[in-house]
């Protein structure tokens, strides 16, 4: 091989590998993309914790006897995980009834839209 076709044998190699590189990333822009997200879970999870509270009717409650109850809880979870067992079951059958109540209620409102036309 001469010096000239080895030459231009490199700058094929060369322009091979380049086509094959990637394109740097970058982190700061993805590192606030994960940032944001976590963010919106955080609030997404806040959010549904007050909704909670509403549906079970636990905002009637005073503040303080709400974060009393809830300590409480925490200390039995652990030293006491059946009491967990019957409270799984509990909140399983109150989303149960809270489905259900709401299929009625959109059955009923349909029925009665219907009525009305």
């Amino acid at each position: 091989m001469t010096g000239g076709a080895r030459a231009a044998g490199m700058q094929d190699n060369l322009t091979e590998r380049n086509r094959d590189m990637r394109r740097p990333r970058d982190i700061d822009a993805e590192l606030k993309a994960l940032q944001d997200k976590a963010k919106q879970l955080r609030t997404q999870r806040t959010v549904q914790l007050g909704e909670l509270v509403e549906a079970t009717g636990a905002d009637t409650l005073a503040i303080e006897a709400l974060a009393g109850i809830l300590l409480t809880a925490v200390e039995q979870a652990t030293d006491k995980p059946e009491a967990v067992a019957r409270w799984s079951e509990r909140g399983q059958a109150f989303f149960q009834a809270s489905g259900k109540k709401q299929s009625r209620k959109s059955t009923e409102n349909t029925q009665k839209a219907a009525s009305d036309a």
